[in-house]
């Protein structure tokens, strides 16, 4: 029943669910539809919203540039992710755990676990990580002569975008731990004050979820093993060995060659970065850091590694091509968010749910809706920019707490990502696969998956 089920959501969804920069050109035009229909916004002032209002007859700061600072935040989180799950010692460590399930069920819980721990870090890292250790353990149980079944295997993989909001480098719980950065996403007229990380990452709300996500999903995942006679498993002629190393070679000579192959800069540039993150948290402390301070984690846990600069250039000259998504289409997301502010919708939708929900039901309305839009925007940021003033705004009229508020919606963010094959596209290009090998898996998990976050949002 669990296949059958997955199978018909990814029939729908590849019937009609378009391309992601598709979908936010359509929401861009709804959002004007809506302006209009319901604000009596006209169209020559929406798209004045849209580009940057100009009615003081000024270059535009707003409108489509507003995440641009953001969006470098975003890029930053997937390059610097995806450069150290490229690092020899991650390789190493990958291809260590990959020879010891000994069976099918061991392979796909020990996936899963991976990448959903490391997803919690870093979601790109947990994305990047779930691939590779997909592909070599499926490559190692061939050798082995374990038979595994190779598309579960890679949408196990694909579970560190199921937990990546409840962690380290969730956007909404990392933006509004300060109120400079809240407002850069969510505009100036949104009043919310600093939410300390205790009150929604390090909440027991959170906590609680995690730890039964972390259980809950790879038990499940063996759950779906097709029969024997049904297994696909991994054709180990569509990867050459040493794939995905961080191999950098410097053969030239003199003093540019030497700086090249020497790890000194690296590792002094490395010690700026963690002493200054260790001045950070002395003075700032521990609950109130954000994005910017886990990227430049990840940034120094990086140049450690890694050691020489070049190498490093070349990780992350690799990773980029994964931000593709994120420049297109932040600037739309930003557009859609000037509109929806300005014309009123924002306050306008607001008072909609706050006529229909309650401050009991608030929660389970946030995460649905917020799981919905992420169908249409599939980039956790993007979607806070457009669906967080609505968030925040309703959570103030209801008297909801804004930690639990904004977790509702970080909850309803990442559900939908097992349904939304955007983020998908690395691991896809890692395995080998295509999304409709995996997304009938992802499909099932995620409906399944819900109880969890209803449950905890309505107990806590």
């Amino acid at each position: 029943m669990i296949q059958r089920l997955g199978n018909a959501l990814s029939r729908f969804a590849g019937r009609w669910v378009p391309d992601p920069f598709v979908l936010a050109i359509l929401l861009t035009l709804l959002t004007f539809a809506l302006a209009a229909a319901v604000m009596g916004t006209d169209v020559v002032a929406s798209v004045d919203f849209w580009g940057g209002s100009l009615g003081d007859g000024k270059v535009a700061k707003q409108g489509v540039w507003k995440f641009l600072s953001f969006g470098m935040m975003m890029c930053l989180v997937l390059v610097t992710g995806h450069a150290l799950a490229n690092a020899k010692p991650m390789r190493l460590m990958i291809r260590g755990l990959a020879d010891r399930p000994k069976t099918p069920t061991q392979a796909v819980v020990l996936t899963a676990l991976c990448a959903m721990v490391c997803g919690f870090l870093n979601w790109g890292l947990g994305l990047i990580v779930g691939a590779l250790i997909a592909r070599d353990i499926a490559l190692s149980a061939q050798r082995r002569g374990v038979r595994v079944h190779y598309p579960l295997l890679a949408a196990s993989g694909y579970t560190g975008l199921m937990v990546w909001h409840g962690g380290l480098s969730g956007s909404a719980p990392m933006t509004i731990t300060q109120t400079a950065t809240a407002q850069k996403v969510l505009g100036k007229g949104v009043e919310l004050p600093e939410i300390p990380l205790s009150e929604t990452l390090f909440s027991p709300m959170n906590i609680a979820v995690s730890i039964a996500v972390l259980v809950f999903v790879p038990w499940l995942l063996s759950k779906m093993a097709p029969a024997s006679e049904n297994v696909v498993e991994i054709d180990p002629t569509r990867f050459s060995e040493g794939q995905g190393e961080d191999e950098f070679e410097e053969t030239g000579s003199g003093p540019a060659a030497w700086l090249n192959r020497s790890p000194i800069l690296g590792w002094a540039l490395a010690a700026v970065v963690f002493g200054y993150l260790g001045l950070y948290v002395a003075e700032i402390g521990v609950g109130k850091v954000d994005l910017n301070f886990i990227n430049l984690l990840f940034l120094g846990l990086g140049l450690a590694i890694y050691g020489r600069p070049a190498a490093y250039a070349k990780a992350i000259g690799e990773a980029t091509s994964g931000c593709s998504g994120i420049i297109l289409q932040f600037p739309i997301y930003a557009g859609i968010m000037a509109v929806m502010v300005q014309s009123g919708l924002v306050q306008e939708i607001a008072l909609l749910i706050q006529s229909v929900a309650t401050p009991e039901s608030y929660g389970a309305f946030t995460f649905v809706s917020a799981g919905g839009v992420n169908l249409f925007v599939p980039s956790g940021g993007g979607q806070f920019g457009v669906q967080g003033p609505v968030v925040v705004q309703a959570a103030t009229e209801l008297g909801v707490p804004y930690g639990k508020a904004i977790m509702a919606f970080a909850y309803g963010d990442q559900w939908t990502n097992m349904l939304q094959p955007f983020w998908a596209l690395p691991l896809l290009g890692i395995t080998k696969l295509k999304a409709s090998q995996i997304i009938g898996y992802t499909a099932a998990l995620m409906l399944l998956v819900a109880p969890i976050y209803l449950i905890a949002l309505s107990v806590f």
